[in-house]
């Protein structure tokens, strides 16, 4: 429960400090300093991503209950298998962009991080574009989860909220 509340909040702080980056002006010293803070921060939240995968991976879910209708039950778990793909790629995706370009990634503006790709301008422009449109893609899932956690907070009929809250 706890990794899950971290990620989420790191990742929507993330995502908002992305989209913060695109109002920044480019080739300026700031935004070079931002880019980095959000390389660096992206690379922590990849490793807690991968601690929860694996956490995922030995203490399997309780199972949804049976009152659940089967379409809500199969809705849930792909939108969570979509959520960790995306969770998966975002970062995998950003952080091969960055060693694609002679920038590399400047781990906390302080340890250069030298880039083991070769600077070629449209294997960045691909795999930062994969990084971009999975954040919309992100945001769409995790839209989806909010508001599937809305209805269960205000129809609490199987009692699935509580399994996710400090209660």
């Amino acid at each position: 429960m706890v990794l899950h509340w971290l990620i989420a909040l790191a990742v929507l702080a993330q995502i908002g400090f992305g989209w913060y980056l695109q109002q920044v002006p480019r080739r300026t010293p700031e935004r070079t300093i931002y880019v980095n803070y959000h390389k660096s921060t992206g690379m922590l939240i990849g490793l807690l991503i991968l601690l929860r995968i694996a956490w995922r991976l030995k203490h399997r879910p309780p199972a949804l209950p049976a009152s659940m209708p089967t379409w809500e039950r199969r809705a849930a778990r792909a939108n969570h298998v979509l959520l960790y793909a995306c969770m998966i790629i975002m970062p995998l995706a950003g952080y091969t962009a960055s060693n694609f370009s002679k920038f590399g990634v400047k781990f906390f503006n302080a340890v250069l991080l030298p880039p083991w790709g070769v600077d070629d301008r449209s294997i960045y422009a691909f795999f930062n574009g994969l990084h971009i449109a999975t954040s919309y893609v992100f945001v769409a899932l995790i839209t989806l989860h909010l508001l599937a956690a809305m209805k269960h907070a205000i129809f609490p009929h199987h009692r699935i909220l509580r399994r996710m809250l400090p209660l």
